[in-house]
């Protein structure tokens, strides 16, 4: 461990910080990772979304489901989509590892989305977040061999990982994290 992070860690722990925010170390090189703009993703519609259409852009990438007290987060994040879509990306990923609280298919889940909250950001097909079939994506998200610093799985239905303009994760926030909080739009007008 460096001198830089132990000392973050120090510090964190003798002042405190939100536990529900992970931040990437400022040192830590990603020159040997896959990037995001890797990936190629089928969307919640059916096409296939390549990720290197969002080459320059900050990218909220979220673990999204229909049926969970975290849900009306949908809410806020179209909000932050229309307000601050020229400074991020919002994304969400459909997901029913925890509590089975996305069990619809991928029209049921649009479907939700479009009629209870008017969600326009783009939406990708359901996947696991966790275990033995934890979509590649989300191996990237919490592999800190590939994203450089982060191990962190999602830790229920609407956890957040922030991705900056080139490619590197640098923000997670767990689920009671909301969209449109300060510490979201701070980090996102940096």
């Amino acid at each position: 461990m460096n001198i830089k992070y132990s000392l973050l860690l120090f510090i964190t722990s003798v002042f405190g910080v939100n536990k529900d925010i992970k931040t990437r170390p400022m040192d830590l090189s990603t020159s040997n990772m896959a990037s995001i703009y890797d990936f190629k993703i089928p969307s919640l519609a059916g096409d296939t979304v390549d990720f290197s259409k969002y080459k320059g852009k900050k990218l909220l990438i979220v673990n999204t489901a229909s049926e969970c007290g975290y849900t009306p987060q949908y809410e806020e994040l179209q909000k932050l989509y229309e307000q601050y879509g020229n400074k991020v990306t919002v994304i969400g990923f459909p997901c029913n590892d925890f509590g089975h609280q996305e069990p619809g298919t991928a029209k049921e889940i649009a479907k939700f989305c479009q009629k209870n909250y008017g969600v326009t950001f783009q939406m990708f097909e359901k996947v696991h977040v966790k275990g033995e079939e934890k979509a590649p994506l989300y191996q990237w998200l919490t592999d800190k061999n590939k994203n450089g610093w982060n191990t962190q799985e999602p830790t229920w239905n609407f956890c957040k990982y922030l991705i900056n303009e080139n490619g590197e994760l640098v923000k997670f926030w767990a689920s009671s994290v909301k969209p449109m909080s300060k510490e979201v739009i701070e980090t996102i007008n940096k």
